[in-house]
This record gives C-alpha cells, sequence and structure tokens, in this order.
C-alpha cells in the first residue's frame, strides 16, 4: 500500500510540476502578456486536432495534411525575422498565428482576439524546453527597397540560375525543378519546394519585405536556406524583382490560354 501511495504521490507531483512550468511560460506581444493555462484551453480547442496534444505534429489529421503540421517541440519555425537556427521572436509566431501559412493545412486565426492568441503562443511554447533555455535571435536587418527595374529583375534572373534556386523551384518558378521531386523536411517527409509563379501571396506573407526576410532566414525545417551570407542586400532585392517576373510570366501564359480558348 505505501509503494502504491508513494507512486501515486509521484505521479500528481509530475504533472503539478508540469502544470506549473506551463502557467511560467510567458509570451509577451506589445503590451499584451500571455497565459499558458489559458492558452491550453484555446489549443484543445482549436489546434490538437492537426499539432496532436503533445504538440509534436501527430493530431488526428496530421496523416492527411501536406505539408505535415509543425512539431512544436523541435522549437523549429519556418516564418521567423531571426537568423537560421534561432528562435523565433513572439511577434513572429503571433504573425504567423495571425496570417497561416500559405499553401498549407495552417489557417488565419484572425477570428481569435488579440488577446487569445498571445495566449495560445505562452502555451505552444511550453512543449519546448528551448524557449526556457535559450533567447530568442536577433531580428535580421531589412534595408529600404530599391527601385523596382528591368535591370535588377535581369540581375535577379542570373542569381537566381547561379545559386541554383531553379533546382527546387524550376525554371519558371513553379516548384518543379529536378530536385523537387526528392526533397524532404527536417523529419524526412516529402515536400513540395513554392510555386513562386501562383501569385502574390508566399509561404510567410506577400509583402516585399517579407519575401527578402525568408530569403535572409531561410524556412527552417525545409530545404529552403539562408542566402544572408551569400548574396548581398542589394543582390536579394534583386532576387526579389526577378520573383515578380515569374508571376507577372504566369499571369500572361494564363490570359494568352484564355484568349486562345475564347477564339477556338
Amino acid at each position: 500500500m505505501r509503494i502504491k501511495s508513494s507512486l501515486a504521490g509521484s505521479a500528481v507531483l509530475f504533472f503539478l510540476l508540469l502544470s506549473l512550468t506551463a502557467v511560467a511560460q510567458q509570451s509577451h506581444v506589445g503590451n499584451l502578456a500571455g497565459n499558458a493555462t489559458k492558452g491550453k484551453v484555446l489549443y484543445q480547442r482549436y489546434c490538437i486536432f492537426c499539432h496532436g496534444k503533445y504538440g509534436d505534429g501527430t493530431g488526428e489529421s496530421a496523416p492527411y495534411l501536406d505539408p505535415k503540421p509543425r512539431d512544436f517541440t523541435k522549437a523549429t519555425f519556418k516564418c521567423r525575422s531571426t537568423a537560421s537556427g534561432s528562435l523565433p521572436l513572439d511577434s513572429d509566431l503571433y504573425d504567423t498565428i495571425s496570417r497561416g501559412v500559405h499553401a498549407s493545412g495552417m489557417p488565419s486565426w484572425k477570428p481569435l482576439t488579440r488577446q487569445e492568441r498571445v495566449d495560445l503562443i505562452a502555451y505552444i511554447k511550453s512543449f519546448s524546453p528551448r524557449f526556457q533555455e535559450e533567447k530568442p535571435g536577433d531580428p535580421l536587418p531589412i534595408p529600404p527597397e530599391p527601385p523596382m527595374s528591368a535591370e535588377s529583375a535581369k540581375r535577379g534572373g542570373e542569381l537566381f540560375q547561379s545559386m541554383n534556386c531553379w533546382l527546387c523551384h524550376g525554371k519558371e518558378g513553379r516548384g518543379n525543378g529536378p530536385s523537387a521531386v526528392s526533397l524532404t523536411d527536417s523529419k524526412g517527409y516529402p515536400i513540395t519546394p513554392f510555386d513562386l509563379s501562383g501569385g502574390t501571396r508566399f509561404k510567410c506573407g506577400e509583402s516585399d519585405r517579407e519575401l527578402f526576410r525568408d530569403l535572409t532566414t531561410g524556412l527552417d525545417g525545409t530545404p529552403m536556406p539562408s542566402f544572408t551570407d551569400a548574396m548581398k542586400p542589394d543582390q536579394i532585392w534583386d532576387v526579389v524583382h526577378y520573383i515578380h517576373t515569374l508571376q507577372a510570366g504566369a499571369k500572361g501564359k494564363t490570359s494568352d490560354a484564355k484568349a486562345e480558348t475564347k477564339a477556338e
């Protein structure tokens, strides 16, 4: 009986410590402080089906999703303003929850209040000890965008070739390069390169600044690397401008196809 009582007492103490850890884990966005206990309730209502009870990306819906849900236990996030390999800022997580992740199963959670989103962040951070052991990285600087020009886009196209971006994204940016079929994410799941010609929205936003940011930070957990050491800022802006021509080219071909269909 004493042994059973001791085991029961240990179990209660263990779960009490987990609860205290969750309460202690906070998030701060602007003037709002998040509470993990409140965030847990929201997580169980909205997020558990994809990200799983333990935050490891193995929820009931996960087998049917491509790409797979984020594994919060690894604290590896695609959309960040910080250097590759470093933790994101709370504001980065807030932006992702608010915006969603384009071309994935992650929707926008703007219907939640700002406070609820900050509470969710606090609970999500409790899944990984990294948030207690490490500090987030500093946001990488984004210099002002130079004017877009044909010369800038041409230089960007040359860099798109020389940096081998086409191997994954394809010659026309459609995500169908020769390496595309063999790519996997950090957990070994197949992953498709982003279709750069498909519209004005990208994984982590739709502005030029956000696209510049993704090229400098890389998308952790995916084969998309950081180019901050491989290219100068003005060269990265050239690539951003070139990507716009891929979008314009795709629109032009669609218009031509519609015109041909009408003529027929």
